[in-house]
């Protein structure tokens, strides 16, 4: 398994140990971090657990099936805007539907070459970095509607900063994974140069404070030396 807070984080859910073998060398070796899972039970953990950035899901798992798992994902709030690619042997159109209905973003038949199931990931990436500009995003208490630019805590409205606002964004599109101030002055800031990384620090502590004072638990977990996570979890900060 790769592992970098750096690189975008796919579950291979496949129950056939050569296949999953061959897909997260692929993958890896295209730059991503992988985590395998060989039975349903276990994917939908992982899928709960982990900051995942894409799932590959095989249609016949053990335990609890492929299609049950893409279900659980698309009902959980904190995981239903996970990019789904599902793999099958099924290649019958009414199955490739039931697939889609079911939550999947993607479907690919077997056999298929692994180069283009990965491309397929990277398409399948950037075109939810794409669509999340338009839709809603909600972990926990906390909801953002993308196309009023509101923040609300359990329903109730609160006034972020644009600042405040793009940075809550950020942590809600990769909850759970730790950023350094670096890589969010990159992804936050990008269009300002010659910002300080102490800045960072400045409107995590404003946003901690505008969530909390509006009734959230403290939201934002701070990992010394490390940077910055989104952190639902009943804990307070370090």
């Amino acid at each position: 398994m790769g592992a970098s807070h750096n690189m975008p984080l796919i579950l291979v859910a496949e129950d056939e140990p050569p296949l999953s073998e061959v897909l997260t060398y692929n993958l890896e070796k295209s730059g991503f971090s992988t985590v395998v899972a060989f039975d349903g039970v276990t994917a939908l953990q992982h899928a709960t657990n982990l900051s995942l950035s894409a799932v590959i899901l095989d249609w016949m798992m053990p335990g609890i099936s492929g299609i049950d798992v893409c279900r659980a994902i698309r009902a959980d709030a904190c995981t239903a805007n996970l990019p789904i690619l599902m793999l099958t042997a099924r290649g019958d159109e009414a199955d490739r539907v039931h697939g889609l209905e079911s939550g999947a973003d993607d479907y690919m038949v077997k056999p298929f070459s692994p180069r283009e199931l990965v491309a397929r990931v990277h398409a399948l990436l950037r075109r939810t970095r794409a669509v999340s500009n338009g839709a809603d995003i909600t972990c926990g208490p906390l909801a953002i509607n993308m196309v009023q630019h509101k923040v609300s805590v359990n329903g109730q409205s609160v006034k972020l900063g644009p600042t405040e606002y793009r940075l809550l964004k950020f942590f809600m599109e990769n909850p759970g994974r730790v950023y350094s101030r670096e890589v969010l002055l990159d992804r936050v800031w990008s269009s300002d140069i010659n910002i300080e990384s102490r800045t960072v620090d400045v409107h995590v502590r404003r946003l901690r404070k505008t969530l909390m004072d509006a009734g959230s638990q403290d939201p934002i977990r701070t990992v010394r030396g490390a940077g910055y996570s989104l952190d639902m979890g009943d804990r307070q900060a370090i």
